[in-house]
């Protein structure tokens, strides 16, 4: 039996996918052939344990990719936790994403705060738009996905977590790596399977 990315790099649609009326990717709406195929391929991952990076253009869907392949995924019971990384200013991207113990700085909430990374645990984390995690924030996000554990800020205890990582972003990371605006071992990690997602003129 051929390996399932094999398999599915060579599938072509020249037809509409026809999907059941609750299923997560019938809410994809197109034909176009391209289109067919980023489905075709969406589907063979969601059933591999593996990180996703959606690439494409703003607008064009990446988190309804990322919901249905979540909800046909082995995580499907668990969790649903979105973060966009380009939306929050540096310091409150940390703690949204990392969490943070009572004391930890000056505002922080009384008895602390769960991160989406800790909330993602048994299910599936989206960081949207990853090309704009900080760079200083790279090496930390890296070792959760590298170890396994998160430490909340101003903690020295870690915490286990075990999620699926889909990442989404429109710029080209590859370049973004080879120009040293975001770090190459990182994007590694994050696209051990990539699909790019066609502009919607297309």
């Amino acid at each position: 039996m051929r390996p399932v990315l094999e398999q599915v790099s060579n599938t072509t649609q020249a037809e509409p996918i026809r999907l059941p009326a609750r299923s997560g990717f019938a809410r994809l709406i197109g034909n176009s052939a391209r289109l067919n195929e980023v489905i075709v391929k969406a589907r063979a991952l969601a059933e591999v344990d593996a990180a996703i990076l959606l690439q494409g253009e703003t607008g064009v869907g990446k988190e309804v990719f990322a919901r249905a392949i979540h909800e046909h995924g082995p995580q499907r019971r668990g969790p649903f936790v979105t973060l966009n990384c380009g939306g929050l200013p540096r310091e409150l991207v940390a703690s949204e994403l990392f969490g943070y113990v009572d004391g930890a700085f000056t505002g922080a909430r009384r008895n602390g705060m769960v991160g989406r990374i800790e909330a993602a645990h048994g299910g599936t984390l989206f960081l949207d738009e990853i090309g704009e995690l900080a760079l200083d924030l790279q090496p930390y996000l890296l070792r959760v996905l590298e170890d396994g554990e998160v430490y909340p800020l101003g903690s020295h205890k870690a915490r286990t977590v075990r999620f699926r990582l889909i990442a989404a972003s429109n710029r080209d990371l590859r370049s973004e790596a080879r120009l040293a605006r975001f770090r190459v071992d990182l994007f590694y990690r994050i696209s051990v399977a990539q699909l790019s997602i066609p502009p919607l003129r297309d």
